[in-house]
């Protein structure tokens, strides 16, 4: 009952302070722009919430950071979410806060390249993502189902910095970029900059197998006009991120944290313009009940959500 009351009172708790760290990634990806786009939409909501960003490595860090009780909260992308709370047995070590947003899994070329479908990158180098993202994971999950080893069929590049890989992609270093989300910075850079982009997703063909490996990722349709020069909708795979807490986080922060995200859905999509706003009610379909926060769960019961 008292989660309830939290989440449905989030006004209660407005005049008090609280101060919550979210772990992210490096700089140039969707994890820290989406940090910062939520912290800010969130104080124009509740201005004594605070969420604290902290960069790291991503995905894979993020999830040791919070089972260390190092930061609050962690953007995880879903293959390692997946993994994580499925291994983790009752009750978990980490939970499910709110989600951030599904992504769309997509290789991206120059318009004018040579490449046009993902066999085309055999033997090429391949701009996969950061070693601890989990779209580089993801990555490597379309490229097996599309037939390639990402091992050994392509040369693999591994960046240090999320931001580096469409300036590779320009000149020459790789012959494409992976990534996820349409709102992904990475995709933005090569389809607004000189000469355009062309994107490519698995074929019809490869998905179900894509499918059938990974139960974290779901069948995503990019609609034509996503991004500049898109005539046509694009079939690939994507999964959830999500934000995750750490073990025994407040159910009072959690359950003020929530409401404060789902009221502050409309500033969020102004600032993520090519992003579907995060709605916590998109985890019922998302997850398992048993991974979310009780106090996420307790308002999504209130909301109506089952």
């Amino acid at each position: 009952m008292c989660i309830g009351l939290l989440a449905a009172q989030p006004a209660a708790h407005a005049a008090e302070p609280l101060r919550l760290v979210l772990a992210t990634a490096t700089p140039g990806g969707g994890f820290p722009a989406y940090g910062e786009a939520l912290a800010a939409a969130i104080r124009e909501v509740d201005p004594d919430l605070t969420l604290e960003l902290r960069a790291s490595k991503g995905s894979t860090e993020n999830l040791v950071l919070l089972r260390d009780g190092q930061v609050d909260l962690g953007l995880v992308q879903g293959e390692y979410a997946y993994a994580a709370l499925a291994g983790q047995g009752i009750p978990p070590a980490v939970t499910v806060v709110a989600p951030v947003y599904a992504a769309p899994g997509l290789f991206v070329v120059p318009a004018d390249s040579p490449v046009r479908r993902i066999d085309d990158l055999r033997g090429q180098p391949v701009a996969l993502g950061t070693r601890s993202s989990g779209l580089t994971a993801m990555g490597r999950t379309i490229l097996r189902g599309a037939g390639l080893d990402p091992e050994h069929d392509i040369r693999p590049l591994l960046l240090d910095h999320a931001g580096d890989g469409p300036a590779m992609v320009r000149d020459g270093r790789a012959a494409a970029l992976f990534g996820g989300g349409t709102g992904w910075p990475g995709f933005r850079a090569m389809a607004e900059g000189p000469g355009g982009a062309r994107f490519l997703g698995p074929s019809a063909t490869a998905i179900p197998a894509i499918l059938a490996a990974s139960p974290s990722l779901r069948r995503i349709t990019v609609p034509p006009g996503t991004f500049p020069g898109q005539d046509a909708a694009i079939e690939t795979v994507g999964s959830w991120s999500f934000i995750l807490g750490r073990p025994g986080l407040d159910p009072a922060a959690v359950a003020r944290l929530v409401a404060a995200i789902d009221t502050a859905r409309p500033a969020l999509a102004r600032r993520l313009a090519h992003e579907r706003p995060s709605d916590p009610r998109d985890l019922a379909a998302a997850i398992p009940a048993d991974w979310l926060h009780p106090a996420t769960a307790a308002y999504l019961r209130q909301s109506g959500t089952p």
